[in-house]
C-alpha cells in the first residue's frame, strides 16, 4: 500500500502538464456556516471562508493551483472549477459521485490542477445537491505575463456574479420537491455579488454600486451563478462591447443588452461617458423564460455611479432605468447568440474539427416517472400519479453511490454504470410537434465511451414533452464549438449545410433553443469521466444529465494521472 501511494505521488509530480513557466498558487477554502441577512431575513447558510459570494481565485495561464477545501459543515461537499479543462487531472473536476466522492464533514481534499491554454473569466461552485445556491465565487485567469489582451487595456476590472437568494433553505426546497414530485419553490430575489438591490423590499442598503470615472474603460467580468434562470442584463444609457464568452475571446461587438445563461460567463468593456453626467444609472437583470413552470419574476438592480468632480455638491441625481427585453423574447436571445463568434486570429485560432469521427443525436427535455409514494398518496407532478423528470435521449440519469471515475480507473465498474448510452433516440418521434401520449422516461447510469482523440459532432434537440424549453447544457472537461442552431426538428440532410466551420463560438455551456436544436463539435483529447448536464439545477435534479468516458491514449501524456492519495472515499 505504501509503495502504491509513493508511486501515485511521484507520478503526479512527474506527469503534471507543463505549467509553461507558471507558478504554483496555494488557496484554502473553508466551507462554513455563517449568518447572512437579505430581504430583512437572516439565515445560516453554507459559505466559503465566511463570505457570500466566496472569495476570488486569481491565477495566470500556465499556473498550477493547489486548493485545499476543508468541510466544516454537516453537509457533504464537493467543488467544481467550472470551465477549467482539467487536462489529465479529472480527479480535480469536482462533481460528486462523477469524478470523486464528496468531502465529508471534518475532512479535506486538495484540488490540484494546472491551467493550460486558458485565460479569462470562469467560476467555482459546489457540485452536490443545491449547495451551489450559496457556495460559489469567481475564477480570474490572467494572460501570461507580457501577453496583452486583444482589446484596449481596461482602467479597472470588476467581477459581477449573478445569483439567487432563497429565504428558505435550498436543500429543504429540493428535498420537498423530490418527495412530492412537483416543481420546487422559486427564489425570493436575484443578486449581484450577493446583493439584491433597491427594487426588493428592505434591500436599499444591500445594493451593488459600481463607482466609475468619466472617460475610462472598465472590464466587467459577468458570471451567471444563478440556480435556475437565464438572465437579460443591461446598463441604462450605456452600450457595452462583448469581448469574451466562457473564457474565450470573441469578435467584439456592441450591444445595450446581453443574455447570459447559468454556467456562462461574459466579459464586457464599458466605456464611461466623457464627462460627469449629473445622473446615476441602474444596472438591471431579470429572467429570460421559455418554460411553463413557475419562476422568480423579479429584477435585481445595481447602480452605476460616476465620481463627482472636486468641490461639487450634487444631490438628488436623476436615476435612469434600462429597458430590458420581454421575459419570453426568444427573438432577442437568438440574435444575441448568433453574434457570438470566435476571434479566430493567428494568436487565438478557432480549431474547430473539420473531420468528424462520431456523430451523435441526443434529445433533451422533460418527462415523467411514476409516483413512488407509499400508502396511495398522490404526487404533485403533471398528474397526481406522476412526478416530474428530465432526460437526455429519454434516459433520466441515476446518480451512482460510487464515483464513476474511480470505478473506471480501478476496473471495478460492474454494477456502477453501463457503457451503452445510445447514439440516437431509441424511439424517434416528432420532437417539437404534438407530444407523444407516453411521457415516461427510463432511468439508468449510462455512459458514452469514446476513444482518445475522437472528433465528435453532437446535435442536441429540445422536445415539446411537457412544453418546449431552453436548456443550458454544460460539458465538463472540454470546450466545444457551436457550429449551428435552429428551430423545429433538426434536418440531417439540410441543416449541416449551414454549419459555421470558420469562426464558431467556442464555449463550455450552450443553450439548446426552446423548440429547437444546437450542434456542437469537440475533440475528445482529455481522458477521464466527464459530466454533461443542464445547468438549470432543477432539471439536473430531475435527471437531465449523462457522462462521457474518454479512454486513455497510447502515449504517456495522453493518459489520466493516478488518483491523489487524499481523494475522498464514499
Amino acid at each position: 500500500m505504501a509503495v502504491w501511494l509513493l508511486f501515485s505521488v511521484l507520478s503526479c509530480v512527474l506527469l503534471l502538464p507543463d505549467p509553461a513557466f507558471g507558478i504554483t498558487r496555494h488557496y484554502t477554502l473553508d466551507i462554513k456556516m455563517h449568518n447572512v441577512t437579505r430581504l430583512c431575513h437572516t439565515k445560516s447558510l453554507v459559505s466559503v471562508n465566511g463570505q457570500f459570494p466566496g472569495p476570488k481565485i486569481i491565477a495566470r495561464e500556465g499556473d498550477q493551483l493547489l486548493i485545499k477545501v476543508v468541510n466544516h459543515v454537516p453537509n457533504n461537499i464537493s467543488i467544481h472549477w467550472h470551465g477549467i479543462r482539467q487536462l489529465r487531472s479529472g480527479w480535480a473536476d469536482g462533481p460528486a459521485y462523477i469524478t470523486q466522492c464528496p468531502i465529508q464533514t471534518g475532512q479535506s481534499y486538495v484540488y490540484n490542477y494546472t491551467i493550460v491554454g486558458q485565460r479569462g473569466t470562469l467560476f467555482y461552485h459546489a457540485h452536490i445537491s443545491w449547495l451551489r445556491a450559496t457556495v460559489y465565487g469567481p475564477i480570474i485567469i490572467l494572460p501570461k505575463r507580457g501577453v496583452p489582451y486583444p482589446f484596449p487595456k481596461p482602467h479597472k476590472e470588476v467581477p459581477m456574479i449573478f445569483g439567487e437568494w432563497f429565504n428558505a433553505d435550498p436543500e429543504a426546497i429540493i428535498r420537498q420537491a423530490t418527495q412530492t414530485g412537483g416543481g420546487p419553490n422559486v427564489s425570493d430575489a436575484y443578486t449581484i455579488n450577493g446583493l439584491p438591490g433597491p427594487l426588493y423590499n428592505c434591500s436599499a442598503k444591500d445594493t451593488f454600486r459600481l463607482r466609475v470615472k468619466p472617460g475610462k474603460t472598465y472590464l466587467l467580468r459577468l458570471i451567471n451563478a444563478a440556480l435556475n434562470d437565464e438572465l437579460f442584463f443591461s446598463i441604462a444609457n450605456h452600450t457595452v462591447t462583448v469581448v469574451e464568452a466562457d473564457a474565450i475571446y470573441v469578435k467584439p461587438f456592441e450591444t445595450d443588452t446581453i443574455l447570459i445563461a447559468p454556467g456562462q460567463t461574459t466579459n464586457l468593456l464599458l466605456k464611461t461617458k466623457p464627462s460627469y453626467p449629473n445622473a446615476s444609472f441602474f444596472m438591471t437583470a431579470r429572467p429570460y423564460v421559455t418554460g411553463q413552470g413557475t419562476f422568480d419574476n423579479s429584477t435585481v438592480a445595481g447602480i452605476l455611479e460616476y465620481e463627482q468632480p472636486k468641490h461639487a455638491s450634487i444631490k438628488n441625481l436623476q436615476l435612469f432605468t434600462p429597458v430590458l427585453p420581454a421575459l419570453n423574447d426568444t427573438n432577442f436571445a437568438t440574435k444575441f447568440s448568433n453574434k457570438l463568434r470566435s476571434l479566430n486570429s493567428k494568436t487565438f485560432p478557432a480549431n474547430v474539427p473539420l473531420k468528424v469521427d462520431r456523430k451523435f443525436f441526443f434529445t433533451v427535455g422533460l418527462g415523467t416517472t411514476p409516483c413512488n409514494h407509499k400508502n396511495n398518496q398522490t404526487c404533485q407532478g403533471p398528474t397526481n400519479t406522476t412526478m416530474f423528470a428530465a432526460s437526455i435521449s429519454n434516459i433520466s440519469f441515476t446518480m451512482p453511490t460510487k464515483a464513476l471515475l474511480q470505478s473506471h480507473y480501478s476496473g471495478q465498474s460492474r454494477g456502477v454504470y453501463s457503457s451503452n448510452f445510445p447514439w440516437n433516440p431509441i424511439v424517434p418521434f416528432n420532437y417539437t410537434g404534438t407530444p407523444p401520449n407516453n411521457t415516461m422516461v427510463s432511468t439508468g447510469t449510462n455512459l458514452m465511451v469514446l476513444r482518445y482523440n475522437t472528433s465528435v459532432e453532437l446535435v442536441m434537440q429540445d422536445t415539446s414533452i411537457l412544453g418546449a424549453e431552453s436548456h443550458p447544457l454544460h460539458l465538463h472537461g472540454f470546450n466545444f464549438f457551436v457550429v449551428g442552431q435552429g428551430f423545429g426538428n433538426f434536418d440531417q440532410n439540410k441543416d449541416p449545410k449551414s454549419f459555421n466551420l470558420v469562426d464558431p463560438i467556442e464555449r463550455n455551456t450552450v443553450g439548446v433553443p426552446s423548440g429547437g436544436w444546437v450542434a456542437i463539435r469537440f475533440l475528445a483529447d482529455n481522458p477521464g469521466v466527464w459530466f454533461m448536464h443542464c445547468h438549470l439545477e432543477v432539471h439536473t435534479s430531475w435527471g437531465l444529465r449523462m457522462a462521457w468516458l474518454v479512454l486513455d491514449g497510447d502515449k504517456p501524456d495522453q493518459k489520466l494521472l493516478p488518483p491523489p492519495a487524499d481523494l475522498p472515499k464514499c
